[in-house]
């Protein structure tokens, strides 16, 4: 039987009420941050395909529709629209619709008014006025006045369709926002949802609260009670579930989110790959007996993780046996617990995140020909198709910020929802390459304790969102005890972040770099060369494979 996702946070019947936001997603990089925006305002929003099909939709009836931005031009060939019926369902629904860049460009186009390449490309932050004597959008006070917004579009809006009306543009002239409020369309050709746009937070707070009459009503506590109910009506009476647990917030939070909704019919189980920290296992081993107590299994497949990763540098291949190798281990200690209690689990529940889901899949909406797979995760991209587990994900609606605060209304503890994330593949992906040349683990696991337990030291690990070390698989000359060396080098990369989805490198002081840089050299037998990654995301995402 094929893995199945059994329960996700957020289910359908949460959007049958009277305050949810639907964002049909075109493929843009800042659709997340709508979906967060939102939440951060206390609003329930659903993030789904621009292009599924309207059936999917059926028995949700949103306050409000925001289309999103896209890469895409509306008359390249293929370029996504939104599925057939839809201004019908919207209008049904009685939802307004708020179309942001191209999701602006595709309203007005599919109502008949026309959108051509622009003369002037606006990128970047740019000034907008507001023009109209009276505007829903911006309120009478802000006729006249200018903001400082983010644009980033080529093509734009040179006729409007009949209803329509132009109340702010560009200081080259361009539309920048239209309303038309009879049938409840409106549109802005920026992008309100980034931190550049000064003033976007209070337009969407107006466009939800003002234009839709949405109440901020949605909390994290509705979003546990739901979830519950949604695990205990999925998993039956007398099943059982198994838990994959990492050490990190996320499947931690999972775990305790599960067994309080079916109690000891969960049965955790902790894996040591042989992808682990420095004495990793050991230490969530105890916190899970002595803080959380939860009941879990620790299984040793290090030999068998390592024997299969032997030779293999793609990082894509890498990802993709390790979750072949966590399925196959999951299986045997499902088989093995059929034999102690009688009766075979159904269900595997992981942590898997928001962030997990957008990075593994191309955007929604915008088909493989429009975009590529950033990377696959173990436990999205990498499961494979004959699992024998369906799959229980009840955070893969959630960003990394609403999980520690479901886990805190979990009682779980606060030192371990502050713990830095961790990647699936473990250290498989910070040493490039073949995992397992010579030492480069064990280097690896001494670099990265000395690194983060001296952030630990200087009282900075709780600023920052993720630090770690990568091995690089290279060799550089060095002089060390009056002796040339040629010897391996690290990367120490170290970022700040809201939900991973984008991210700034941390600036330590000069003084913490070179006592760490000290630190690794004097300590790690292999290490003369110690580099720091300074990339955001983007370009670069967190992890380096």
């Amino acid at each position: 039987m094929g893995s199945t996702a059994a329960a996700s946070v957020l289910p359908v019947s949460a959007g049958t009420g009277q305050n949810l936001v639907l964002i049909l997603d075109y493929g843009s990089q800042y659709t997340h941050l709508i979906t967060r925006r939102v939440r951060q305002l206390g609003v329930l929003s659903l993030c789904v395909s621009g292009t599924a099909p309207l059936a999917s939709l059926e028995g949700l009836r949103p306050r409000a529709v925001i289309l999103s931005g896209g890469p895409h031009s509306v008359h390249a060939p293929g370029a996504p629209a939104f599925p057939e019926g839809f201004l019908d369902f919207a209008a049904a629904a009685g939802a307004h619709v708020l179309g942001v860049c191209y999701g602006m460009q595709l309203l007005v186009q599919s109502l008949g008014g026309a959108v051509v390449p622009g003369e002037r490309q606006e990128y970047g932050k740019m000034d907008v006025q507001v023009t109209a004597a009276s505007s829903a959008l911006y309120g009478e006070a802000e006729t006249g006045k200018r903001q400082t917004v983010w644009m980033s579009h080529g093509d734009e809006v040179v006729t409007l369709p009949q209803g329509f009306e132009v109340v702010a543009r560009s200081v080259q002239g361009a539309v920048a926002a239209i309303e038309y409020r009879e049938k409840r369309f409106y549109g802005l050709q920026y992008h309100p949802e980034v931190t550049h746009s000064a003033q976007g937070m209070e337009t969407l707070r107006r466009f939800l609260f003002d234009v839709c009459g949405i109440k901020a009503d949605w909390k994290m506590q509705d979003v546990l009670d739901e979830e519950i109910k949604t695990i205990q009506s999925t998993v039956g009476p007398d099943e059982h579930v198994i838990c994959a647990l990492s050490g990190g917030v996320d499947s931690t939070v999972a775990a305790t989110l599960v067994h309080k909704a079916i109690g000891d019919r969960l049965h955790c189980v902790f894996v040591d790959n042989g992808l682990l920290r420095y004495k990793e296992r050991e230490r969530v081993m105890t916190t899970f007996e002595s803080d959380l107590h939860l009941p879990v299994t620790c299984v040793d497949a290090s030999e068998q993780f390592l024997s299969k990763l032997k030779g293999v540098e793609d990082p894509e291949q890498k990802r993709k046996i390790i979750g072949r190798e966590f399925i196959a281990v999951f299986d045997d200690f499902a088989h093995k617990l059929e034999q102690k209690i009688g009766k075979r689990p159904e269900y595997l529940v992981q942590g898997t995140l928001y962030p997990d889901v957008i990075e593994s899949c191309p955007p929604p909406g915008s088909g493989r020909t429009h975009s590529h797979t950033i990377k696959s995760h173990h436990n999205v991209g990498g499961l494979p198709k004959d699992m024998k587990l369906k799959l229980i994900e009840p955070l893969k609606l959630l960003f990394k910020d609403e999980v520690r605060k479901l886990g805190s209304i979990l009682n779980v503890p606060d030192s371990f929802l502050k713990r830095h994330p961790f990647p699936g593949p473990g250290l498989a992906v910070r040493v490039l390459g073949d995992v397992t040349q010579g030492n480069a683990l064990e280097v690896l696991r001494q670099v990265d304790e000395i690194f983060v337990q001296a952030i630990k030291d200087a009282g900075l690990y709780d600023k920052i969102w993720q630090a770690f070390a990568v091995f690089l698989p290279v060799q550089t000359v060095g002089v060390q005890g009056d002796q040339r060396t040629h010897s391996n080098a690290v990367v120490l990369r170290a970022i700040t972040s809201e939900d991973g989805m984008t991210a700034d490198w941390y600036y330590f002081d000069h003084a913490f770099l070179v006592d760490v840089v000290n630190k690794i050299c004097n300590n790690v037998r292999g290490i003369n060369r110690v580099c720091q990654d300074i990339t955001s995301k983007p370009p670069a995402t967190v992890e380096w494979e």
